[in-house]
């Protein structure tokens, strides 16, 4: 069972035997009342979304997932391919079910596949990630009191705001929940 503090941004939860993603978190604490947390979740078969509250006092069950790591092979048609490393068994999921995510995938990423009854149900990143800078303008340092950022263009196509002295070729990290650069290479 998960307490409160266990509804975290990311976590898989199980409602009515099916696995719910959550997507967002709010906690709220009332003055003279309980905490609760409000949440939006998805559900990982179906691919409807749930807004849930839960106080102290509900019971949370944690989904009975498998985690395994697989390799981003290609895309084709807004589908996207994955080959799982321990069988070689290969799978798909299309676009709306990855949203964001896809932005960071390039050819031979590894990722953890999230396994629901010998399934797979949802495609999890790591939350660091090494790629190139594919494209970068030069740096013009200005007038200004604080950090310098400049708009890149990495081997996957996003655009992300790096300090001025990234060039193209870099290896840089970046998180993949906020979609920030973290340092280079």
């Amino acid at each position: 069972m998960l307490g409160l503090s266990d509804l975290r941004l990311g976590a898989v939860i199980s409602i009515n035997n099916e696995p719910y993603q959550i997507m967002f978190t709010q906690h709220i604490k009332v003055a003279r009342g309980g905490a609760v947390v409000k949440t939006k979740l998805k559900n990982l078969i179906s691919g409807s979304t749930l807004e849930k509250t839960f106080s102290g006092s509900d019971s949370i069950e944690e989904a009975d997932m498998a985690r395994r790591k697989a390799n981003f092979l290609y895309e084709q048609d807004n589908d996207f391919f994955f080959m799982d490393n321990e069988d070689f068994e290969q799978f798909q999921f299309g676009q709306d079910a990855l949203g964001d995510m896809t932005k960071y995938f390039k050819e031979g990423q590894e990722v953890d596949v999230l396994i629901f009854n010998n399934k797979p149900v949802a495609v999890a990143l790591p939350t660091k990630i090494t790629l190139e800078v594919s494209s970068a303008p030069e740096g013009v340092r200005g007038n200004s009191a604080g950090a310098i950022t400049k708009t890149v263009t990495l081997e996957t196509g996003v655009e992300i705001r790096t300090p001025l002295f990234i060039k193209t070729g870099d290896q840089v990290v970046i998180n993949t929940e906020t979609g920030d650069y973290v340092e280079r290479i």
